[in-house]
């Protein structure tokens, strides 16, 4: 049983995604080079989705990689 509070939440802590709007730049076979507000080169293992809405990119990743 886990209780919510627990001191091993506290030491490892959940990751949390998000979806983030990027402008793809530069694509190469292992990462690809996207522009948020400044140019960031981000590995594909890293991408777990990749979406078109409203004729803009978004990608769905670790909150760190991008933030």
């Amino acid at each position: 049983m886990f209780w919510p509070l627990s001191v091993y939440r506290l030491i490892h802590p959940k990751e949390s995604y998000i979806w983030a709007q990027v402008r793809i730049l530069h694509e190469t076979d292992k990462t690809m080079l996207v522009g948020t507000d400044m140019k960031t080169w981000i590995p594909k293992s890293r991408i777990h989705r990749i979406r078109l809405r409203n004729n803009t990119f978004e990608i769905y990743v670790k909150e760190s990689t991008v933030g």
